[in-house]
């Protein structure tokens, strides 16, 4: 196999796996939010789910009216849209335009341009409201914005997940070239989020980044952690999952570590993840059904670990693929679906660009 077709394989990997890893978290992530972890794993219990190893199953006498059926097994016919795969898609059109020299000013404006507001949450619809309510009228038309564009990162939910589930594409495109995949993500994360939010969304771009070029998950990780405080909360929580890596428990245990955390929060969000990937290296649907059923914000869990676990030189079972037939929804301007094999195709366009220079 080429280097090329090793590459495309890989990217084919990465979004197969974040795109059936969030549908997975995507059909309990409202459950989970609002009636918390224990009530999750009772219905999965209740409908002979767990451990969880493929789509959630549907059963009316037991669901809650936050369970997205849409998503559950039967009823999956394409990738809804999600905010998660909307910030892929985005990262993808603006590493086409921009290339490596993507700025904070070239995220807001695509933002403005492509991402409507209420597809945003917590953290980027407070920045989004900050851009919106200070930048220069033709800002987006090429303008200076007329104030400190990380002015939008000052708000009360920038140390959130929502820059961390931004960050993946930016260390897929960049195979080898972590120092690249950490200034990337940066450059986005920095217009919403501070400190924490940042090192999360960093740890992730670079830990793609670094797969690739490693013997394992954890050499990568290890590597990884090089880019990010060594006294931060996201380096002590990463530190605290690879404690619990084979653990079956795991989950509960981070779950008790941070029990005056958001739900949503970076840190023990990013526990999760790396605990799910660690005790499951060479098993996609252990790795992703475990981080999802141990919920807290289960479609960003789902997609993250499905796009880290992709990276690897392993198969990602078709019946994870199949239900969604390469159909990817968004809620962007002017696309509402995308093809996978597009989405793959424009990124290997971009990596070997990168890796050409």
């Amino acid at each position: 196999m080429t280097d090329t077709q090793q590459l495309n394989a890989r990217l084919q990997r990465a979004w197969q796996g974040r795109i059936s890893g969030c549908m997975l978290g995507k059909a309990v992530e409202m459950f989970s939010m609002r009636e918390g972890a224990e009530a999750l794993q009772q219905y999965l219990h209740n409908v002979n789910a767990l451990p969880l190893r493929n789509y959630i199953p549907y059963d009316q006498s037991h669901a809650s009216d936050l369970i997205d059926r849409r998503c559950c097994a039967g009823n999956l016919q394409q990738s809804w849209p999600d905010d998660d795969i909307n910030y892929s898609t985005l990262a993808l059109i603006m590493l086409e335009k921009f290339g490596a020299q993507l700025s904070t000013a070239d995220v807001a404006r695509t933002w403005m341009k492509f991402l409507p507001v209420a597809s945003t949450f917590t953290a980027e619809r407070a920045a989004y409201r900050t851009l919106l309510n200070n930048a220069h009228e033709w800002f987006p038309e090429g303008r200076d914005p007329g104030f400190d564009l990380l002015q939008c990162a000052d708000n009360q939910f920038n140390d959130w997940i929502g820059a961390q589930i931004r960050a993946d594409v930016y260390g897929w495109v960049c195979p080898g070239n972590a120092d690249l995949a950490a200034r990337l993500v940066t450059e986005d994360a920095q217009l919403s989020h501070q400190n924490e939010g940042i090192y999360g969304a960093v740890l992730v771009a670079v830990w793609g980044a670094l797969i690739p070029v490693c013997e394992s998950l954890e050499e990568a990780l290890e590597r990884s952690l090089s880019y990010i405080p060594t006294d931060s909360d996201c380096a002590t929580a990463v530190t605290l999952a690879r404690t619990l890596a084979g653990q079956a428990d795991g989950g509960t245990v981070i779950r008790a570590r941070y029990p005056d955390l958001s739900v949503v929060h970076t840190v023990n969000n990013l526990a999760l993840v790396v605990w799910a990937l660690l005790s499951h290296p060479d098993d996609f649907s252990a790795a992703i059904g475990d981080v999802v059923a141990a919920g807290l914000d289960t479609d960003c869990n789902g997609a993250t670990v499905g796009a880290l676990w992709g990276l690897q030189d392993k198969q990602i079972p078709s019946f994870w693929v199949e239900p969604w037939a390469g159909k990817v929804g968004l809620s962007l301007a002017g696309t509402d679906t995308a093809d996978v094999d597009e989405l793959i195709d424009r990124t290997v366009a971009v990596a070997l660009q990168f890796n050409n220079k």
